[in-house]
């Protein structure tokens, strides 16, 4: 039976710990996840998904503050690992540890590298328009996602897809994939090769700025980063008011069509209609259709939600 250990710390990993520790012939000894984090308005230690995934399971849980520990090491080395499988862990690993288990280690990341290095490439490969991505098991080497490529596994991007549905399509569609890898890999049958040189693209790691809506660019542009940045960090924009302008949310929109536009010379984030339908903001070429928003200190609400209590008229002018 194979001894795997599993390192892995978000929900988007936990498809991958119940599929490894349900399948026969696997034996998971051990399970490497973040330190518990304050959350909440009381700052309350929550436990991250996969340790209570773990505990419900009955599997041995690690929460070393930093894998290159030299004791959290040493406990590892103890659990004796044929292999050790990591998404999503949170933490770069050194090579000591890389170098412990028999086999080494496999990452699950999701994208088909070496396009989409890095901390998000799911959002990034919706930003950017890919028609499809995917998930690759590698294995791990010291540099960031650059190890050689053991197998991979394509899916297209829907044209109205965001990122928490397409998260949640790869999760399973990682788990699937590395159960089916584990035993051709450890056979010798699936040798790592070399990821090419070209097409590396790097997916940096998000912040709340990010989401900011700039009218001035294209409405599919803006569409993508909608879709990308749903749920998180989510798209605003900046709505008239008093005293001071407010910040929009946008939670769903859509790119106007061509018979819905009222005037080609609109300025970027002028409001060009605005009614039970969602309004209509003009950007640089085209429109977008925001359809569900949600303003400051207030709940998600339809577009007819928000104008029965809001006034915003043609136009007025977004930021």
């Amino acid at each position: 039976m194979l001894r795997l250990v599993f390192m892995g710390t978000p929900d988007i990993a936990c498809p991958t710990l119940q599929a490894l520790a349900t399948t026969p012939h696997f034996q998971v000894v051990g399970v490497i996840v973040q330190p518990d984090k304050p959350k909440g308005r009381d700052l309350k230690l929550q436990p991250p998904p996969v340790k209570e995934l773990a505990l419900r399971l009955g599997l041995p849980v690690l929460q070393p503050e930093r894998a290159r520990n030299e004791a959290f090491i040493a406990q590892l080395r103890e659990l004796r690992p044929d292999l050790i499988a990591v998404l999503a862990y949170g933490q770069f690993l050194p090579q000591a540890l890389l170098d412990l288990p028999t086999h080494g280690c496999l990452n699950v990341h999701t994208s088909l590298l070496p396009r989409w290095r890095g901390a998000a490439p799911i959002q990034w490969a919706i930003l950017e328009g890919d028609a499809e991505t995917g998930v690759t098991i590698m294995r791990m080497d010291a540099g960031l996602d650059t190890g050689g490529i053991v197998s991979t596994r394509a899916t297209p991007i829907a044209p109205d897809e965001n990122a928490q549905t397409l998260h949640d399509r790869l999760a399973v569609l990682g788990a699937d994939l590395l159960v089916q890898t584990i035993p051709r890999y450890v056979s010798g049958e699936l040798v790592p090769r070399p990821q090419p040189a070209e097409g590396v693209t790097y997916a940096r790691k998000l912040t709340k700025d990010d989401g900011r809506l700039n009218w001035s660019q294209p409405a599919p542009v803006l569409h993508n980063r909608l879709r990308a940045f749903t749920p998180w960090p989510g798209t605003f924009t900046l709505v008239p008011g008093q005293p001071r302008p407010q910040l929009l949310k946008v939670w769903r929109a859509e790119v106007a069509r061509a018979g819905d536009l009222q005037s080609s010379s609109a300025a970027p984030g002028q409001v060009l209609s605005a009614d039970k339908s969602g309004f209509v903001i003009a950007c640089r070429e085209g429109a977008l259709r925001l359809l569900e928003v949600q303003k400051e200190g207030s709940r998600r609400m339809t577009a007819a939600e928000f104008l029965a209590g809001h006034a915003l008229a043609p136009g007025a002018v977004l930021g």
